[in-house]
């Protein structure tokens, strides 16, 4: 299992349609469209909690393992 303080945000511009639902789920408001693209607004207001995640149909959004 992994630690929430080892894992970080990340974003793929690539594949994000810019729909807002990461933005919508997300209980803390980290997240936000700007120009059609989903953008990581406050990093450290994210509790990690992944549904951003796990509610992304584009799997533009993630939680990632540091390294």
């Amino acid at each position: 299992m992994l630690m929430k303080e080892k894992l970080s945000l990340k974003t793929n511009a690539l594949w994000c349609k810019g729909c807002g639902i990461c933005v919508f789920v997300c209980p803390k408001q980290v997240l936000a469209v700007e120009n059609e693209k989903v953008v990581i607004k406050d990093v450290d207001k994210c509790i990690k909690c992944g549904q951003c995640e796990y509610h992304c149909p584009d799997y533009a959004i993630y939680l990632e393992e540091e390294k």
